[in-house]
C-alpha cells in the first residue's frame, strides 16, 4: 500500500484503534461425530492447531472510512500512485502537437501508433489551495506552479526516458460549473416530478453525489438512500468523460491512447475512478467502436493522485516545486484544444461560481441551487440557520411574504451524515393489530415539528437538496491534502511558512495547530475568488440565466460533436453492494481476483 495512507490520516470520529467494521470471527472447529468418547472433555493444550486460511475482506466489505485497509485497496492504491505516473510517462512517448494555420493543435507523427500517448490532467481547486498554504503563495501562483511542473520544460519534461509531459492541464472548476448548472436543473425536475432529460429524476430530497466516500457508504449500508442520490457525475468523472470523448473524436485516436491524470484532495477519488460505471463502456457506441465488447473497458480517469503525492512525484524526479517559475507557460507549451468552441469553454475566464465562504469548500453545489431558485423568485431571501455544529447548516428560501419556498441543508462528516440518514430512513409499520400508519410528508418521511423560522429541525424529507461530504470541514480537509507536518518538512531548509503557533521542532501538531492549518488552507481556497475578480474587471458580470445558457450551449455542442446522447455523457448510476463475508466462497482469492476487485480489469469498488 501507499506509505502516505496511514492511521495518522484519520480525522473523523473513527479512531485508529477501531477494528474492521466487518469483523470475521474464526470459531473452533467442531469435533467429528465419530470421536471415540463423545463425553470426554478435551483440554485446550490437547487441541491440535489448525492451519486456517487468513480472513479475506474485499473492497465490497469496506466502508471506505479509513478504519482499515484491505488487500484489494492496497493493490488499488499502488496502481494509482506517483510511481504509476512516472512508469506510464517512461513507458510511452508523448504524442507531440503543433499548430495548424487556424491555430488549433494537431498531432505530430513522430511517435509509434501503439506506444504513443496523449497525456492530459485535471486539477481540483482544493489541491491548489493546499500548495498555496504550504509554500506561502497565492492560489493563482499555485496554479502556475502545477502547470509548470506538469507541462513546462523545467518540470516532468526535464527527465524520464522520453521526456514526456502533459499536453493539457484542465481546471476541474470548468466541468464543475457544468455540474452546478445541471444540479439546479435536476433539483427542479425532482420538485416538479418531471424527467425532461429522459432519465428519471431522483426522489426528494436530492442528495449530492460528488463525494465518493459518501457514495460508498450509501451503497454498502443504506440502499434506501440510492433513489435520492443525484444522477450527475462528479467534476472529476465528467472531466474524464469530456477529455476522452472530445480528444478521441477530434484527433481520431482510440480512448485507450489518451491517459488522464486527476490531482485530487481525497484518497477515495481513487475508488471513484475505478468504478465500472465510469468507463467508456457507458458512453461508447458500437458503430464507432465495433470491437469495444471484445476488449477491457477504458477508464475515464486512468490515475488519481493526491496533493501529498504531487509532492512525492516532484521529489522522485528531483524537482523543487518552489524553484519553478510562478508565471504562465509560453505559447509553445500551450497548444490550442483541438476544437475551437470547446477550447473557449474549457479555458474560459467567464464563470459565475465563486470560491467564497458562502459557497463552502466543496464546490458550492448547494449555494448554486439556492441562487438559481432565488433568481426565479424575485424578492426572495435566503435565511441561514446553523445546526448542532459548524458542519450542519440549514437554508430556507423565503418569499417576500415570509413563506418558505424551498429548504436545503449542508451535512459534512460521517457523524452528521449518520444523523441525516436516520431522518430519511423509512418509518417502520407496526405489526400490532390496530396500529396506525405513520403520518408521512410528500417525501415519504415522518413529519416533524417546525422551528419558528420555518426550518425543519428534525425531518430530512422537507429538504429539496442536501450537500453531503464525508470530510468534516469539506474537501479542503480531504485525507490526501498536505498536512502541517508535510509543510514543515518541505520548508525545513527555508523560512517556515506554517502558522506562528507551530513550534520549530518536528513534533506532532496539536488539535489547535491542525485547525489553524486548515484555516490557512481555507483562506488560500477563498483567495481564488478575489484573484478571479481582479482578472475579470474589464468583463461585464454574468447573470445566472446567461451562465445557464452558456453551459447548456456548450454541452449540446459536445453531444453533437461526439454523436453521443448527453444523458450518457453526464449521468451515472449507483447500485446496492452486498457483503460476501460469511458466504460460501465461489472463486479462489488469487492475485487476479484482487486486481479485478481493485478495478484494473472489470472496475467496481
Amino acid at each position: 500500500m501507499s506509505a502516505i495512507l496511514s492511521a495518522d490520516d484519520l480525522n473523523d470520529f473513527i479512531s485508529p484503534g477501531v477494528a474492521c467494521i466487518k469483523p470475521v470471527e474464526t470459531l473452533p472447529e467442531k469435533e467429528p461425530s465419530t470421536a471415540e468418547n463423545p463425553y470426554e472433555v478435551t483440554k485446550e493444550d490437547k487441541v491440535q492447531p489448525e492451519n486456517l486460511p487468513p480472513a479475506q475482506i474485499s473492497l465490497t466489505d469496506c466502508l471506505a472510512c479509513s478504519g482499515c485497509v484491505t488487500s484489494a485497496e492496497a493493490v488499488l492504491i499502488s496502481m494509482q500512485s506517483h510511481a504509476e505516473v512516472l512508469n506510464t510517462l517512461d513507458a510511452h512517448p508523448e504524442v507531440s502537437f503543433g499548430r495548424n494555420q487556424n491555430g488549433a493543435s494537431q498531432g505530430g507523427g513522430q511517435t509509434d501508433e501503439d506506444e504513443g500517448r496523449i497525456f492530459v490532467a485535471s486539477v481540483s481547486p482544493q489541491v491548489r489551495a493546499s500548495l498555496a498554504a504550504t509554500y506561502n503563495i497565492t492560489e493563482q501562483e499555485a496554479t502556475h506552479m502545477i502547470d509548470q511542473f506538469l507541462r513546462g520544460p523545467q518540470g516532468l519534461r526535464s527527465g524520464g526516458k522520453h521526456g514526456s509531459g502533459f499536453t493539457w492541464v484542465v481546471d476541474s472548476n470548468t466541468l464543475r460549473e457544468a455540474v452546478l448548472v445541471l444540479t439546479a436543473d435536476e433539483v427542479g425536475e425532482s420538485l416538479s416530478s418531471s424527467d425532461s432529460s429522459g432519465v428519471p429524476a431522483p426522489k426528494k430530497p436530492v442528495l449530492s453525489s460528488a463525494c465518493p466516500g459518501w457514495i460508498c457508504y450509501a451503497e454498502k449500508t443504506h440502499p434506501f438512500i440510492l433513489p435520492h442520490l443525484s444522477r450527475l457525475k462528479s467534476p472529476q468523472a465528467l472531466s474524464g468523460t469530456f477529455l476522452k470523448t472530445v480528444l478521441s473524436k477530434a484527433l481520431n485516436v482510440p480512448a485507450s491512447r489518451i491517459w488522464h491524470l486527476a490531482v485530487m484532495p481525497c484518497f477515495d477519488k481513487k475508488l471513484e475512478a475505478s468504478r465500472e460505471e465510469l468507463t467508456d463502456a457507458s458512453w461508447h457506441t458500437t458503430e464507432s467502436q465495433p470491437s469495444a465488447e471484445t476488449r477491457a473497458p477504458v477508464r475515464d480517469v486512468d490515475c488519481v493522485i493526491t496533493s501529498r503525492e504531487l509532492l512525492t512525484l516532484a521529489s522522485s524526479r528531483g524537482i523543487s516545486l518552489p524553484s519553478l517559475p510562478l508565471q504562465p507557460l509560453p505559447s509553445a507549451f500551450s497548444p490550442r484544444f483541438p476544437d475551437e468552441t470547446l477550447d473557449a469553454f474549457l479555458f474560459s475566464k467567464q464563470s459565475l461560481s465563486k470560491q467564497a465562504m458562502t459557497t463552502g469548500t466543496s464546490g458550492g453545489y448547494l449555494h448554486h441551487v439556492l441562487l438559481t431558485f432565488q433568481a426565479k423568485n424575485p424578492g426572495s431571501e435566503i435565511v441561514t440557520q446553523r445546526g448542532r455544529n459548524a458542519d450542519v447548516v440549514e437554508y430556507i428560501l423565503m418569499s417576500p411574504g415570509g413563506e418558505p419556498l424551498m429548504k436545503a441543508a449542508r451535512y459534512y462528516g460521517f457523524r452528521n451524515i449518520q444523523n441525516l440518514v436516520r431522518k430519511l430512513k423509512p418509518a417502520r409499520v407496526s405489526r400490532l393489530p390496530g396500529a396506525r400508519a405513520p403520518t408521512t410528508s410528500a417525501a415519504g418521511n415522518r413529519r416533524q415539528p417546525m422551528s419558528r423560522n420555518g426550518a425543519s429541525s428534525a425531518s430530512g424529507g422537507d429538504y429539496a437538496y442536501v450537500e453531503v461530504m464525508a470530510c468534516p470541514g469539506g474537501c479542503t480537509n480531504g485525507g490526501g491534502q498536505i498536512r502541517i507536518e508535510d509543510a514543515r518538512e518541505v520548508n525545513s531548509t527555508a523560512q517556515t511558512v506554517v502558522s506562528e503557533e507551530a513550534p520549530s521542532v518536528s513534533t506532532k501538531p496539536t488539535p489547535h495547530e491542525q485547525r489553524s492549518w486548515l484555516a490557512r488552507v481555507d483562506e488560500a481556497y477563498y483567495s481564488a475568488d478575489s484573484d478571479a475578480e481582479s482578472e475579470a474587471e474589464t468583463q461585464a458580470p454574468i447573470t445566472i440565466s446567461e451562465n445557464e445558457t452558456r453551459v447548456h450551449r456548450a454541452l449540446r455542442y459536445w453531444s453533437d460533436l461526439t454523436e453521443i446522447p448527453l444523458a450518457k455523457l453526464v449521468y451515472t448510476t449507483y447500485r446496492e453492494v452486498e457483503s460476501d463475508v460469511g458466504k460460501p466462497e465461489q472463486a479462489s482469492n488469487d492475485t487476479t481476483r484482487v486486481v479485478e476487485l481493485a478495478g484494473k480489469i472489470g472496475g467496481g469498488w
